[in-house]
């Protein structure tokens, strides 16, 4: 049995600096099976790195994390845990701020994110939060001491997603999408 929950996006941004974290609004992205065009998690493959620990380190590997994906009421819980005002998705490189699916960090891999236009992305895990986003957090709040290590801590399962994409086109700041999950199982032996 499917599960279709509704959301909206907020924000779609593109990060196409390959050395920073920094991401930029954009009113549309067009998006192909390599990812968001001009954002540097595009392509079809990466190097392997430790997230990917089984592989010597930038082996070639599918490349299934092509779009970051941050929930709106997610960032601002996690910014009310670090005790700044607010958290802004360019802040942490994301492609895609989306308001109103409950627990986003949460979906299963496997979920598909169905856009209102026609693209579908793939959810393939959670992105676990890392002190060089936090570093890019403490620059914009100088004044605020130990961000750096303090995001880690209070974005863990609040960081978002990340995914590939399954069918490609066009992504428009404000239109709708649905969240799809599948039949959840607990895996046990």
């Amino acid at each position: 049995m499917k599960r279709t929950i509704s959301g909206q996006v907020e924000a779609v941004l593109i990060a196409p600096d390959k050395e920073a974290m920094l991401a930029v609004r954009q009113p549309q992205v067009q998006v192909s099976f390599e990812g968001f065009e001009g954002d540097r998690h595009a392509g079809l493959t990466m190097s392997s790195s430790s997230r990917t620990s089984y592989y010597p380190r930038g082996t070639k590997i599918r490349n299934s994390r092509q779009v970051s994906i941050v929930s709106a009421e997610e960032l601002a819980e996690v910014a009310a845990a670090m005790g700044i005002p607010q958290l802004l998705p360019e802040w942490l490189g994301a492609n895609l701020l989306l308001s109103g699916i409950p627990a986003l960090s949460f979906l299963p891999p496997g979920s598909r994110l169905i856009f209102a236009g026609g693209v579908v992305l793939a959810v393939e895990g959670e992105n676990r939060p890392c002190t060089i986003a936090g570093a890019t957090i403490q620059a914009q709040f100088p004044d605020v001491p130990d961000l750096t290590t303090a995001f880690p801590k209070a974005g863990l399962h609040k960081r978002g997603l990340v995914g590939w994409v399954e069918h490609p086109g066009v992504i428009v700041a404000g239109e709708g999408v649905q969240a799809q999950l599948r039949e959840q199982v607990m895996y046990s032996y």
